[in-house]
């Protein structure tokens, strides 16, 4: 499956719709928008938000054993992938759209563009002194932005445009950190105490790095459920013992008592 087109009450909610149906990490995907959806009057003329989610696809290497290839025919078969000068150019166009938002704002800042964690992933930090109104509730503010940014300075068409990232003070690994510290704390209580543990009011990119937090516990699930801001997560305690217990060899001194039911009694002689 290279593509898959999802809905959800918001467009967060309809590109981890298609996380979970494709099964990647977000920085696995290109999205591309096909409606913003619609809240409509008194549950009247509502409309979902939906996108078309597509895999990126890994450059094709050439094999000097086979003929070339048409151009063409490699097109359509695999995008072709950015050169550093490509990177170099969205990443200055994506800059120059940031700090042109942050005029339009009233926000004296500067913004310096990096290359991220990974290859196709570009960085632009924002240095200003009001960086708490950037940010916003939770980073909701600076998620805008990195979305205003992304459609503006766009993925190229015909290929794999590099992954944008708007940070300021490096907000985005202590957001995660923290995400993660919570998510492992509130694994323990649940565990201890044998009860599920709800966490509300986190954005589909927090959920899932609690997700990834949690992944590798085997004594604790994770799911979310519910739809649009009403959308929460929940830790669950022993999500694989049963399986564990059951998949154990039998002891043998209950091996015994087991043999000891089912054998057959001798019959009473009068």
């Amino acid at each position: 499956m290279d593509y898959v087109e999802t809905e959800g009450d918001t467009i967060d909610q309809a590109i981890e719709n298609a996380l979970i149906r494709l099964g990647v990490e977000r920085d696995r995907i290109s999205i591309e928008i096909l409606s913003e959806g619609k809240r409509g009057i008194l549950g009247f003329g509502t409309q979902k938000a939906r996108v078309r989610a597509s895999l990126r696809r890994p450059p094709v290497e050439a094999n000097p054993l086979e003929p070339a290839a048409d151009p063409g025919m490699l097109a359509s078969a695999a995008a072709k992938p950015l050169t550093e000068a490509e990177t170099a150019a969205i990443g200055e166009k994506a800059k120059g759209v940031l700090n042109e938002i942050l005029k339009k704002m009233g926000i004296e800042a500067s913004v310096q563009a990096k290359t991220g964690d990974k290859a196709d992933e570009i960085v632009l930090e924002v240095i200003c002194d009001d960086s708490g109104l950037l940010i916003g509730r939770k980073g909701q503010t600076l998620e805008a932005l990195q979305y205003l940014v992304t459609r503006i300075a766009g993925d190229r068409q015909g290929s794999e445009g590099p992954h944008i990232l708007v940070d300021i003070e490096n907000y985005r690994q202590r957001r995660k950190k923290s995400l993660e510290d919570m998510a492992l704390r509130l694994g323990e209580k649940a565990k201890r105490q044998r009860k599920t543990v709800t966490v509300d009011a986190l954005s589909a990119a927090d959920r899932r790095i609690v997700h990834a937090a949690l992944q590798d516990d085997p004594w604790i699930t994770t799911k979310s459920l519910g739809q649009g801001s009403y959308r929460r997560l929940l830790i669950i305690p022993e999500g694989d013992r049963k399986r564990k217990e059951e998949s154990k060899p039998i002891d043998k001194q209950d091996s015994r008592s087991q043999s000891n039911i089912d054998r057959p009694r001798p019959a009473r002689t009068s």
